[in-house]
């Protein structure tokens, strides 16, 4: 029930933030559509005009853009042209006003269904009946609008993608690279993951099970009781380290905290296990799908460790939290920043996401802070 007031609260505000930008969009159309008329004939002077135009309205477009993904969780594709910027703008508008009767409604109902309650207090109420039924009317027109709410917030996204969107042709043939695109990064990013693991076998638990042996060799080679005695301490000393090292390249493999305690407790043992202090705000609703829980912990894990290893950062922060059916993942440190997005843990990290249709975002100016934000949708 609280998700769908937010839901409906995040919306309300979306429809009014939409009738402002209709208050914009409707004279900026008839404005554009006067100053085409009068160079309909003339090519050189069409041309002027278009061009300007054409900057005002993908400006226009990309805040409703943002508007849908903030507000609506509405992700409409950014490659339409000016034609296309126009067309949909010279539509959206009736949504926006559309949008405001809606509002209007809401608040009209809102008044009328609770005047039972106040209305004793500002005048002298002779005929409580009439009250009465006018309460249930302004009830009744409230929930409507409500409906209206959810209704014409998702005309708002159908209308940008009619116009905005790729077609349907273009919508398969791209989905079917980036399906073909995320293979191979899957494939390469396994082959990463297994290099990794041999790598952190080989330079760390087999030399340090190379340096065992060689304490126990010389402990049986010792004829010096006292001598062979130490031997073995360091000896057990190692194996100590050894059974370390080995729990760690387990945990970086696959933590099987994941599985038996979710993902913020993982998350937690990161920030516990990490170094450097590590602040953690995770606000889940509800425990993410394996996939997405898998790739969300992957990339909060490599990323505090990125930042420990090269960032040079006294704090880190992590913020997990789920929104509009995507699971948002944000980690920022305060180092020296300069990291490479193309680098082979970015890189891997971004392939593991791309993986679920996620996005993985990297800003790090020189300098710092850096932060790596990753969408996934967990559902």
């Amino acid at each position: 029930m609280k998700a769908v007031v937010r839901r409906g609260l995040r919306l309300a505000a979306g429809l009014f933030m939409g009738t402002g930008s209709a208050l914009v969009e409707l004279p900026f159309i008839l404005l554009a559509g006067v100053a085409l008329l009068l160079v309909l004939a003339w090519p050189r002077g069409r041309q002027a005009v278009i061009r300007p135009l054409a900057v005002c309205a993908g400006k226009l477009v990309e805040l409703e853009r943002h508007r849908l993904r903030t507000l609506f969780g509405e992700r409409v594709a950014g490659t339409y042209g000016p034609a296309a910027a126009l067309r949909y703008l010279a539509v959206r508008w009736t949504l926006g006003m559309l949008g405001a009767v809606i509002l209007l409604s809401v608040m009209i109902g809102a008044a009328y269904g609770t005047f039972f309650f106040y209305g004793w207090l500002i005048t002298d109420i002779r005929r409580p009946g009439t009250v009465v039924a006018g309460s249930f009317g302004g009830l009744f027109l409230l929930f409507l609008a409500v409906q209206g709410i959810f209704g014409v917030a998702t005309l708002e996204g159908k209308l940008a993608r009619h116009f905005l969107g790729p077609s349907q042709q273009e919508a398969l043939e791209r989905r079917i690279v980036q399906l073909a695109t995320s293979r191979a990064g899957v494939v390469d990013a396994v082959h990463d993951e297994r290099r990794r693991i041999e790598r952190d076998l080989h330079d760390g638990v087999q030399q340090q099970l190379v340096a065992l042996g060689m304490l126990l060799g010389r402990a049986r080679r010792s004829s010096d009781p006292v001598r062979a005695r130490e031997l073995l301490r360091q000896a057990h000393d190692q194996s100590g380290a050894v059974l370390t090292e080995l729990r760690e390249v387990a945990w970086r493999v696959y933590p099987t905290v994941l599985d038996e305690a979710g993902l913020r407790t993982a998350l937690e043992s990161v920030a516990e296990r990490s170094p450097v202090p590590v602040r953690l705000t995770c606000a889940l609703r509800r425990e993410p799908e394996k996939a997405a829980a898998n790739v969300a912990y992957f990339v909060v894990s490599e990323s505090v460790t990125n930042a420990v290893k090269h960032a040079g950062t006294a704090r880190i922060e992590v913020e997990v939290a789920e929104e509009s059916r995507m699971l948002r993942i944000r980690v920022k440190d305060y180092g020296r920043g300069g990291a490479d997005p193309a680098g082979s843990g970015l890189l891997g990290l971004a392939r593991r996401v791309a993986a679920l249709d996620g996005l993985l975002q990297v800003k790090s100016p020189p300098g710092g802070p850096t932060t790596v934000v990753a969408e996934i949708p967990c559902e």
